[in-house]
C-alpha cells in the first residue's frame, strides 16, 4: 500500500469534497501517510489482555448471514488496506455464496484503520453511518474500487459513491461521522484487535482459530471440517 499513500492535496480535496464535518480531530489524529505501510499498521502499544477473546461480542459487530449460524467467521480489516481488498472481491464472494448464504457460517466485520489513517477511519465512519441493511453494500463498494479511488487520487468522488449507496442523505453521514459514538464503536473493534494480538490486516479467525493463510485456499481449509 505504500504506493497509495496520499499527497496534501488529497487530503485538502477529500475535505472539500466532503466538507469540514467529515475529517473531525479524532479521525485526523497525528498520523501522517508515511508513516508506515496499511498492512503493518504497529499496535504493539498495549499488550494482548490474557482472558481476551476474539469471539466475545462486541455492540459494534456487523454481521453478515444468520446470527444463529454456527461457524463464526471474524475479520479485522481496512478500508486503505489492499490485502483486504483483494480478500472482499477475490475471497468472500467464494466463502459467502458456499457457507453464509447457506447458513452455515456468518462473517463479523471489525474495523482495523491503517495507514492512511485520516481515510481508513473517515471510510469505516462512513460504512458505519449507512443504513443497517447497506453497512455491507458500502463496505464492497469502498473495498472493490480502493484501488481504482488512490490510483487515480479521486477519494472524494470514492466517499461521495460510498455515501450514495448508504440509504442515507449526506447530511446524516455527516451528523453521524461526526458524533462522538462513531468514533467510539471503531476504537472497540481496535481495541479488541490489540487485545487478541492483531497487528495488521486482513486478520481472519474461524471459531475463534486465527486463519494463518487467509486465500480462498486457506479459508477453505479452515471451513469445510466444520461445515456439516
Amino acid at each position: 500500500m505504500g504506493r497509495r499513500l496520499l499527497s496534501p492535496a488529497s487530503l485538502v480535496a477529500v475535505s472539500a469534497a466532503l466538507g469540514s464535518l467529515f475529517m473531525t480531530p479524532a479521525m485526523a489524529e497525528t498520523a501522517s501517510p508515511t508513516r508506515a505501510p496499511a498492512t503493518a499498521r504497529p499496535l504493539a502499544a498495549a499488550a494482548p489482555a490474557a482472558a481476551a477473546s476474539v469471539t466475545t461480542p462486541l455492540a459494534s459487530d456487523r454481521v453478515l448471514g444468520r446470527a444463529d449460524a454456527p461457524i463464526t467467521i471474524i475479520e479485522y480489516a481496512s478500508f486503505t488496506c489492499s490485502h483486504c481488498a483483494n480478500f472482499t472481491n477475490s475471497v468472500l464472494p467464494h466463502i459467502k455464496a458456499q457457507y453464509i448464504d447457506t447458513g452455515k457460517a456468518k462473517l463479523i466485520f471489525r474495523d482495523l484503520p491503517t495507514a492512511p489513517v485520516q481515510v481508513s477511519q473517515l471510510a469505516a465512519a462512513i460504512a458505519r453511518c449507512a443504513a443497517p441493511d447497506r453497512f455491507f453494500t458500502v463496505a464492497d463498494h469502498l473495498m472493490h474500487d480502493q484501488s481504482e479511488a488512490f490510483s487515480s487520487g479521486k477519494i472524494g468522488e470514492w466517499f461521495m459513491q460510498a455515501i450514495a449507496l448508504s440509504g442515507r442523505t449526506e447530511e446524516q453521514i455527516s451528523t453521524c461521522v461526526s458524533a462522538p459514538a462513531t468514533k467510539t464503536s471503531i476504537d472497540s473493534d481496535t481495541e479488541s484487535a490489540i487485545a487478541v494480538g492483531v497487528t495488521g490486516t486482513p486478520a481472519l479467525f474461524v471459531n475463534g482459530k486465527r486463519v494463518a493463510n487467509p486465500t480462498l485456499e486457506g479459508m477453505t481449509e479452515a471451513l469445510a471440517p466444520l461445515a456439516h
